[in-house]
């Protein structure tokens, strides 16, 4: 018996989410982009994340190096570590959402049951699943950080598309195809489904929410 949990006890805020979400003219969801490493989610959720922040929404980027500096800074790249890697950011995520904020995760999260767990901590309409598609070769020929030839070379273990598997949303919320779309195309994709679902609107004078 986990004799701890037994002294943990659930403090209610004074200030709801809805409280929150009043305040800042907009709903907090999470948009949650997969996809390959080079497939473009790094670009996407920072273009995507200043063009909501020109818009007046609170939002912030949660991105798979910048959390592996600091939080996950212990984990490897095993199926076991990935798992704990999505179940800690989801976690932070839910943290974000409640307050207030419209966060952007970007990791490869390859597995489809670590997406559904992380959906899970979710109230219906929160959890916004983005799949950033690019195939695995174009990925490869693009190789930003070098780490698909290192792959090759047997540098690094259980590398997504090389060494380890990716499995593809099934029913994602969005698809954005990065190798067809620009990144400007790829984040008016993102706001027109956010626009179109109300979870911000847009005034055609200003630009900014109403």
């Amino acid at each position: 018996m986990n004799t701890a949990a037994e002294h943990i006890v659930w403090h209610t805020p004074r200030i709801s989410r809805s409280d929150r979400c009043e305040l800042n003219g907009h709903r907090s969801c999470v948009l949650w982009l997969t996809g390959y490493s080079g497939s473009g989610k790094s670009t996407l959720a920072f273009e995507l994340e200043r063009r909501l922040f020109d818009l007046n929404c609170r939002s912030y980027v949660l991105d798979g190096d910048n959390i592996r500096h600091g939080l996950n800074r212990n984990l490897g790249f095993s199926a076991e570590d990935r798992k704990e890697n999505i179940r800690r950011i989801s976690e932070v995520a839910k943290l974000f959402t409640d307050a207030g904020h419209i966060v952007i995760t970007a990791f490869i999260s390859p597995y489809r049951e670590d997406r559904r767990l992380a959906r899970s901590l979710f109230a219906e309409g929160d959890f916004i699943e983005v799949y950033v598609k690019c195939p695995v070769d174009e990925c490869e020929k693009r190789d930003p950080k070098g780490l698909y030839k290192k792959a090759r070379a047997g540098e690094i273990r259980d590398f997504t598309g090389i060494s380890a598997p990716y499995e593809p949303p099934v029913r994602p919320e969005i698809t954005i195809e990065t190798d067809k779309l620009t990144p400007d195309e790829s984040v008016e994709r993102v706001l027109r489904y956010m626009q179109a679902n109300r979870y911000m609107s847009e005034s055609p004078a200003t630009g900014r929410p109403e």
